[in-house]
């Protein structure tokens, strides 16, 4: 799970559960469910959707042993053993050829905190200083970039939305230049629910979008303004985030358009800068907003020497099998990923990492999948694949680099679920499909929970845009339908204030802390298992079927599925 905090309703609290309703999901689903305490000593798995199955594997991934999943640790090494065990366990096949492990290739980076930013604008200088003002780093590869005298021009956006009338870049080469650019998208900043999706980030509002852009159009740096608001979190996660050993595939394994410089600069920053060049942000930032909006060249250049140490390394993804009894070539995609923060040496107290919510939960989950579909009284007409991907906390590379090397095609890949940090906070009205209204998965999701006596409910701040920010999004980019869902917080014991109240404090005493821990005291299973339940007949159905969900129209992931595969009469009706 990335940061920024507060980014997913994840929590503990004691709710008792209601084995009548565990049994209506049972029947309605076809994937039963077995609520019960974790045995001592040697598990006995059950081949079955069961909360002591899925405690037992959170428990021991989550163990100090495990000392918090660190890529490129020992800690690796035991994950994807374990990992690997269970699934040959469960009676999967290796899903990389003869092989359970893709191996995914790193490349680790630290920028010199020294580096200052020169901005010579007219007569006047100014000097940004790294971590206060902004914060840079090179996507290259290389221990040395340099900016020389880079003319600085605003973009607004930064967006290039050919099916929504929108370019920022229009009639405009910044080869060589260094764009400046908001956050987020129009429809936030105005408020107006005709622009984009109005206060619901879309992609082009998420900053790694934005960067990409400028990759495509030439730029040789990009920076961003940031406001609170705007990226929904404040600088300190930007200057966390962003200082420090960062990580990125070698530009081999993914040669798509990469900017020399990339960075952030404080609203104070850039209000000075503005100011200086004789232009009003706040009126410019209006003007962004509008449709027409045209770049504004300002009388400013940007140089910078910015000297980075470079590495590089190697982790794993974990791949699982289980072929389709018909259509074997074409595959459903259960994934999650294993990485946590591992163990901070030199911390003082408890700096073990363990991360059991994030995500050792989403790998239980993976388990207790395979399990239900392995032990299926009929095996799927489709292939299953479970993909445990490294190096989310990262920056999604895991997943991005199986998307850049898939092992079953993404044209033939018909769905993609993505289980990122479960809630054990017992059985919810509700699951919160994050990102709501982007693809007929959810039509799918909905209708099983229909049968289980719940709804779909949209993520409480859809302004944030946490749908780009898990694994299943490089999925999405690439075209493939992907839901991402989170455990819901309309609670049957105490309702949403008591769902909120969980969700705040797990972010604010367990979220990316060593005291993300399994405690069999408090954890409440029951719900785990019904929104898994859900996800197993989604997945069920589309497997024994031919369907193949698409986006819903207008979407910006539409155009990549359609070139891959072209829209067909049988298609399920777009709603």
């Amino acid at each position: 799970m990335r940061l920024p905090l507060l980014l997913f309703p994840l929590a503990l609290c004691a709710c008792q559960p209601s084995n009548d309703s565990t049994a209506a999901a049972t029947a309605a689903t076809g994937a039963p469910a077995a609520v019960s305490a974790p045995r001592a000593g040697d598990h006995a798995y059950q081949p079955t959707i069961a909360a002591a199955d899925f405690a037992a594997h959170v428990e021991r991934l989550a163990s100090d042993e495990f000392g918090g999943r660190a890529p490129g640790s020992p800690g690796e090494q035991k994950t994807v053993e374990y990992i690997k065990s269970q699934f040959a366990r469960i009676g999967l096949q290796p899903g990389n050829g003869e092989h359970w492990f893709q191996t995914v290739p790193m490349v680790r980076s630290v920028a010199d905190p020294s580096t200052v930013l020169h901005l010579a604008i007219g007569d006047t200088r100014q000097d940004l200083a790294f971590g206060t003002d902004m914060v840079v780093v090179t996507r290259s590869g290389k221990s040395r970039v340099e900016l020389k005298d880079s003319p600085l021009v605003f973009v607004g956006y930064g967006i290039n939305a050919p099916e929504r009338g929108w370019n920022d870049y229009a009639g405009l080469d910044v080869r060589g230049k260094t764009v400046v650019m908001l956050v987020n998208d129009p429809g936030f900043a105005s408020g107006d629910p005709r622009l984009f999706d109005g206060k619901r980030m879309t992609y082009y509002g998420r900053w790694t979008y934005k960067f990409e852009e400028a990759a495509r159009q030439g730029a040789a740096a990009a920076l961003i303004i940031h406001d609170a608001p705007g990226a929904s979190y404040g600088w300190d996660v930007v200057r966390n985030s962003w200082s420090g050993p960062q990580y990125d595939l070698p530009v081999a394994a993914d040669p798509s358009p990469r900017l020399p410089v990339q960075g952030w600069i404080t609203g104070e920053a850039a209000q000075a800068l503005f100011a200086a060049a004789g232009q009003d942000l706040a009126k410019l930032r209006a003007a962004a907003g509008k449709p027409g909006f045209k770049p504004v060249p300002l009388p400013a250049a940007a140089s910078l020497r910015l000297d980075s140490t470079i590495s590089t390394a190697q982790s794993r993804n974990v791949l699982g099998l289980l072929p389709g009894r018909e259509a074997a070539d074409e595959a459903i995609v259960y994934m999650a990923h294993w990485d946590h923060l591992g163990t901070h040496e030199g911390e003082p107290g408890d700096n073990i990492y363990n991360g059991a919510v994030d995500n050792a939960t989403g790998v239980a989950a993976l388990m207790e999948l395979a399990e239900a579909f392995r032990h299926a009284p009929t095996p799927p007409k489709r292939s299953i694949l479970f993909l445990a991907v490294t190096l989310e906390e990262s920056g999604l590379l895991g997943s991005q680099y199986y998307v850049t090397h898939p092992v079953i095609p993404l044209a033939k890949t018909v769905a993609v679920f993505n289980i990122d940090a479960l809630a054990p906070i017992g059985k919810a009205r509700d699951i919160t499909v994050v990102g709501k209204g982007n693809s007929q998965l959810e039509d799918l999701l909905a209708k099983a929970l229909r049968q289980q006596g719940r709804r779909l409910s949209e993520e409480s701040n859809p302004a944030a845009g946490f749908y780009f920010r898990s694994d299943h999004f490089n999925f999405a980019k690439a075209g493939v339908p992907a839901l991402y869902i989170d455990s819901g917080e309309d609670l049957l014991e105490g309702g949403r204030a008591a769902g909120e109240a969980a969700n705040r404090d797990y972010t604010l005493h367990r979220y990316h802390t060593p005291a993300d821990q399994f405690d069999p005291a408090t954890w409440k299973l029951d719900g785990i298992v019904q929104d898994l339940e859900a996800l197993y007949a989604v997945g069920a159905g589309l497997a024994n079927s031919g369907q193949w969900p698409t986006w819903r129209a207008g979407s910006p992931f539409e155009a990549a599925r359609d070139a891959m595969r072209p829209p067909a009469p049988a298609a399920m009706p777009r709603q």
